[in-house]
């Protein structure tokens, strides 16, 4: 009778998973104590990416050679974003000296008002005690002015990133991927590829939803007679990057300008608003979606809040494109595994 054979020794398996585990922690940690890093080079990609792609698109329309396109696809969108936050920030300002003028009269009228009452009187006490000091408004203003200046910075440093990625693309994504062994590199050409292919499409989705905006609040605040409705319809086709976000931040501003002129063309503007975004929210972005790529908008606003949370205004403004990547990624994995996506049935 042969006696039985040894159990496998399974310690150096176990070994390696360990180091595996503990390398993919550290590496994790890594990353968020550099999430910033992280985020700028994501958005130095995202930028990169846009300005690779509008370059083949004016090689392929006017026939230019590779250099003079790629400076044209830089300084076209600078110049228009110059022009346009140019003409939108005179105008705000022009109009916001209009109703420093006007608000305080009103603002007393209001105050005489609630203090011929019992509970105006009572609103107006609970009001001043949670009115901001001197001091803590001049905190408030040179912190804004200290993020102003970061913002700054920070787009330099990603423009001037994006410049290089958009230049010689091949040079980078090529070096990165040598630099894995022979095995893994086709998963990560495929990953890449995946990847660059869902940002692409959902870049194409989001421009039609942009520039719908941009068209259809420059033709409503043009019939309402607000003043510049140009800038402003611009302006708001780009805040439209960010989904939802980027909608309050333009109609705020924007419907003060409207009650500055008149509580008529304050209405009008409020509605010319809610008819652009239904429509574009309802009728574009599904087109668009259904040849493009769809998001789940449960998960676009949820990506937001939990990008404000965790890392900040520069998460929010990437928020939905690295969404959109990892959704990519997840649906690869699946299509490995031979499963399909809970969320899109892809």
């Amino acid at each position: 009778m042969t006696p039985p054979s040894p159990a496998p020794d399974d310690s150096g398996r176990w070994f390696r998973r360990t180091l595996a585990v503990m390398a993919g922690i550290a590496l994790a940690l890594t990353a968020w104590h550099l999430k910033q890093l992280v985020l700028v080079l994501f958005a130095a990609a995202l930028m990169g990416l846009m300005f690779s792609d509008f370059t083949a698109l004016l090689q392929r329309w006017l026939r230019l050679p590779f250099a003079l396109a790629l400076t044209a696809a830089i300084l076209i969108p600078l110049a228009a974003l110059v022009v346009i936050f140019g003409l939108f920030g005179t105008l705000m300002v022009e109009q916001f000296i209009l109703l420093a003028d006007r608000f305080p009269p009103a603002l007393q009228t209001v105050q005489d008002w609630a203090r011929s009452t019992q509970i105006g009187r009572e609103i107006l006490s609970q009001i001043e005690g949670y009115a901001p000091s001197m001091s803590q408004v001049g905190g408030i203003v040179q912190g804004a002015l200290a993020n102003v200046g970061s913002a700054l910075t920070g787009f330099a440093v990603v423009l001037v990133a994006a410049l290089y990625l958009a230049a010689q693309p091949r040079l980078y994504v090529d070096g990165l991927i040598d630099m894995l062994p022979d095995s893994a590199k086709p998963r990560a050409i495929e990953t890449v590829h995946a990847a660059r292919e869902a940002i692409t499409f959902w870049l194409k989705a989001q421009a039609i939803g942009m520039a719908f905006v941009a068209v259809g609040t420059s033709i409503g605040l043009w019939l309402v007679g607000l003043p510049s409705p140009l800038a402003i319809g611009l302006v708001a086709g780009l805040c439209e990057f960010v989904p939802y976000l980027g909608v309050v931040l333009v109609s705020v501003p924007t419907v003060i300008l409207g009650f500055g002129q008149s509580v008529e063309t304050g209405i009008f503007t409020i509605i010319a608003l809610v008819v652009v975004q239904q429509l574009q929210g309802n009728v574009v972005m599904p087109i668009a979606q259904s040849r493009f790529g769809d998001l789940p908008p449960v998960l676009t606003i949820f990506s937001l809040i939990a990008a404000g949370t965790l890392l900040g205004p520069l998460g929010v403004i990437l928020a939905v494109p690295m969404t959109v990547v990892g959704m990519a990624l997840l649906k690869l994995q699946l299509a490995r595994r031979g499963r399909r996506s809970p969320l899109t049935g892809g």
